[in-house]
């Protein structure tokens, strides 16, 4: 309700989106982030450091893309030797889907790091 407000986002995991989203639409959000660094369940339990979410992202994803009621972008932060094998699997899993994708580099150096992103397509 703020004046020249134009957006509001959430970046997230998706874990309890589904729960969530419509409090959160009626709140005004209008935009999702979805964090979804791999597409293989035992990576994605390792990453959110809990059982039983497998996939949880991916299925977010593609409920989200099949309402088609906000706008919908998914990062993916790239990790040598972890993830870097499914950059492939994320292009053609999103492919057809009204969303954008950001693949962000992970650039770790002194305890910090640095995120370089590419963002394909602008659906």
């Amino acid at each position: 309700k703020l004046e020249g407000l134009k957006t509001i986002a959430v970046t997230t995991n998706g874990i309890n989106l589904t729960r969530l989203l419509p409090r959160l639409k009626e709140a005004g959000l209008n935009a999702i982030n979805i964090s979804l660094d791999t597409l293989v369940p035992a990576k994605f339990e390792f990453i959110v450091r809990r059982k039983g979410t497998n996939l949880s992202s991916k299925a977010t994803v593609l409920i989200l893309a099949g309402m088609c009621l906000l706008y919908l972008q998914v990062n993916c932060v790239v990790m040598r030797g972890f993830n870097e094998d499914e950059v492939l699997d994320f292009v053609d899993f999103t492919k057809d889907l009204p969303l954008d994708v950001r693949f962000i580099e992970y650039m770790p150096f002194d305890g910090k790091y640095c995120c370089f992103e590419i963002l394909l397509g602008q659906k």
